[in-house]
This record gives C-alpha cells, sequence and structure tokens, in this order.
C-alpha cells in the first residue's frame, strides 16, 4: 500500500511541476484548440476552389455553356485567357486548370465529329489536380453529350453510397487526426522532459536517495500524464470536434478514453525509453522527431495502410499509433464496440507491455550508472 502512495505522490508533484510550466500549458492549450481547429475548417483533401482558366477559340454558344457549368465550390469562375497568355500562366502557377476550347469545336461536335477539348494541369497542386482533372472531365462530358444529343449507354449503372460522412466533409477526419497526433507529441514530449528536467537539476539524484524503486518513479509520470493527456483530449472533443466543428461522434466516448489510456501507456514507454538514450533535453527531441514522423506519417492516418507496401504494413503493426488510429475511427464515427475492436486493443496492450518493460530494464540500468 506504501508503494501506491509513493506513486501517487510522485505523480502529484509532476502534477505540482508542469502547473508552473507556463510554456507547456501553452502548448497544450494550443494543441487541443487552435491546431485541431483550423487543420479542420481550413484544410480541404478534395477539389474546392481551384482556380480555372478558360481560352475560347471557338466563341460559340457551347464554348459559353462549358464555362457556365464549372461553378463553385469546387471550382472557380473560369477567368477568359488569350491563347499566347496560356503557357505564361501555368508557368507562374497562376491558374491550376486552363481549358482550351478550339476553333470550330461545336461544328464539329454537331457534324458527328469527335472534336478534341484541351485541359492543361497544373499537376504541382498534386490533390487539386488529380481529382479536379477527373470531376472537370465528367461534367465536361455530361454536358456535351447533353448538348449534341446523343445518350450514353451503359452496362451497368453503379450507385455510390457514402457511409458515416454521407457529404465526404474531410474535416471529420482531419479533427480525429489531429488529437491521434497532438496526443502522440504530448505523451512523449511530458514525459521525456520531465525526466531529463529532473536529471539536469539533479532531482533524480533526490529521488534516488529515498525509499523509491525505479518501477515507482516510472510508473509516477505514466498515471500522471494519462491523466492529465486524456482530460485534455476529452475536452478538445467535447468543445472543439463537437461544438465548434460540428462533428457528429455517435460512438462511446468512454470507450474511446480508455483505448486513450492505453496508448498513453504505450507512448509513455517509449518516451522513456527515449530518455534513456538522450543525456540532455535537446538529444531528446533529436530522437524524437524521427521517432514520432515515423509514427504519425506511416500509421495510416496520413495515408491509407494498404496503399504502403506489404512489409511496411507488416513493420507498421508493431507501431501503437498504427492500432491508435484504427480504434480511434471505428470507435468515434462507426460506433464500433468491445467486441469488434477487442484484437487491436489486446495489441495495443501487449505493444504497451514490451515498450514498458523495455524502458523499465534501461531505466534501472541508466539510474545505477
Amino acid at each position: 500500500m506504501y508503494k501506491l502512495k509513493h506513486i501517487f505522490r510522485l505523480g502529484i508533484k509532476e502534477l505540482i511541476s508542469l502547473r508552473h510550466d507556463s510554456v507547456l500549458l501553452l502548448f497544450m492549450l494550443y494543441a487541443f484548440s487552435a491546431a485541431i481547429y483550423m487543420p479542420a475548417s481550413g484544410s480541404a483533401i478534395g477539389v474546392h476552389n481551384a482556380s480555372v482558366a478558360m481560352v475560347d477559340e471557338d466563341n460559340s454558344r457551347l464554348s459559353r455553356q462549358l464555362a457556365e457549368v464549372l461553378r463553385p465550390p469546387e471550382f472557380q469562375t473560369p477567368v477568359p485567357l488569350a491563347y499566347d497568355d496560356m503557357d505564361a500562366v501555368l508557368d507562374s502557377g497562376r491558374f491550376t486548370f486552363v481549358v482550351n476550347v478550339p476553333l470550330n469545336f461545336q461544328a464539329d461536335l454537331l457534324a458527328g465529329k469527335q472534336p478534341e477539348l484541351q485541359i492543361n494541369v497544373d499537376a504541382t497542386a498534386m490533390s487539386q489536380a488529380f481529382m479536379g482533372a477527373g470531376y472537370m472531365q465528367r461534367i465536361f462530358q455530361q454536358q456535351l453529350h447533353a448538348l449534341s444529343g446523343q445518350e450514353t449507354v451503359t452496362a451497368v449503372k453503379l450507385t455510390t453510397r457514402a457511409v458515416f460522412n454521407s457529404n465526404l466533409q474531410s474535416g471529420w477526419f482531419l479533427a480525429i487526426i489531429q488529437i491521434i497526433n497532438n496526443v502522440t507529441i504530448l505523451a512523449i514530449l511530458l514525459t521525456g522532459t520531465a525526466l531529463l528536467r529532473e536529471r539536469e537539476h539533479g532531482t533524480l539524484e533526490h529521488l534516488l536517495v529515498l525509499p523509491l524503486t525505479a518501477l515507482e518513479i516510472m510508473l509516477s509520470k505514466v498515471w500522471i500524464n494519462i491523466v492529465v493527456v486524456v482530460f485534455c483530449t476529452w475536452l478538445s472533443l467535447e468543445l472543439i470536434v463537437k461544438k465548434a466543428l460540428g462533428v457528429p461522434l455517435v460512438g462511446s466516448m468512454g470507450l474511446f478514453l480508455l483505448i486513450t489510456a492505453l496508448y498513453l501507456f504505450a507512448c509513455t514507454a517509449v518516451a522513456v525509453f527515449l530518455t534513456t538514450l538522450a543525456r540532455s533535453i535537446p538529444q531528446f527531441g533529436l530522437l524524437t522527431i524521427p521517432v514520432v514522423m515515423t509514427m504519425l506519417m506511416l500509421s495510416g492516418g496520413t495515408t491509407p495502410l494498404d496503399s504502403m507496401p506489404v512489409w511496411l504494413q507488416w513493420v507498421m503493426q508493431f507501431a501503437p499509433t498504427t492500432h491508435f488510429v484504427s480504434l480511434a475511427t471505428a470507435v468515434l464515427f462507426r460506433d464500433a464496440g468491445i467486441a469488434l475492436v477487442w484484437p487491436d486493443m489486446l495489441a495495443l496492450s501487449a505493444i504497451g507491455g514490451v515498450f514498458f518493460v523495455t524502458a523499465l530494464a534501461r531505466f534501472r540500468t541508466s539510474l545505477a550508472s
């Protein structure tokens, strides 16, 4: 029982230290508010407000109608452009799309010929260019078939239904991914900087002369960071994601916070392990950058896991972030229960346990040296 008191009191000491660290408190406030709201409300993965210029050499009713069918919010109103200026505006990046309607386009179409319509794309804007070119092609095909009186006959009619996000709003997904990213960064930073600050200030040596073990010191870091970050995550979900962004989270909040606690247990163990490799806070920061970036970029939150090489997919199964991304989206958006997500929860617990045992062994060695 007295060991539990030690762990509790050491955790309270960490909380008091955090309360007096104004810079870290400001960073936490930013990470769970503006850092989530701004990307989710201001970023768009699909085509949005793409700039278009129209080179109308035909100057016909059809060419003017083609310009009119490109409407907001996907496309800006097309800007008339001279043919000689087409290369210049593409080179300068002024327009993402430049549509060239050639001479006699309407006459050739009505005569049953197959005239060509040129769409020039600035592919440096990759997301807009790739998806926008497809959008524009389908829009023009529908308009041209309607004006020419031809009907397209397809063997199969496809009906697409978007599940869990009927309007395909990318901000919903981005808000949750931002929370996952910030939870990862804060879990590692809070634990690592606290341990290294104690080492640099000599507080760790004071703790070692007390009847404390390495396990008690490490567990005190773990539980207080779990409490702080889980509380901030809950506030962010309720105030920023639900109210400010209007994202409908249909899943169990309690189950998600439990999963977050398991994930924080694993991340805290990773942070302790990194502190045994670093001797100062700057070294810890340099070690943290490749570790955190790999966890965030290859976990399935930034790019789909299925699009990666098979060997990399297997490697990332040993990263806790991969399972956390899968669990978060399943619980919050698809209302998945424990009966569906328990394999990922078990994998997350096992990964956290392995990291914790390894970090504890390294931590004991570093204290003895």
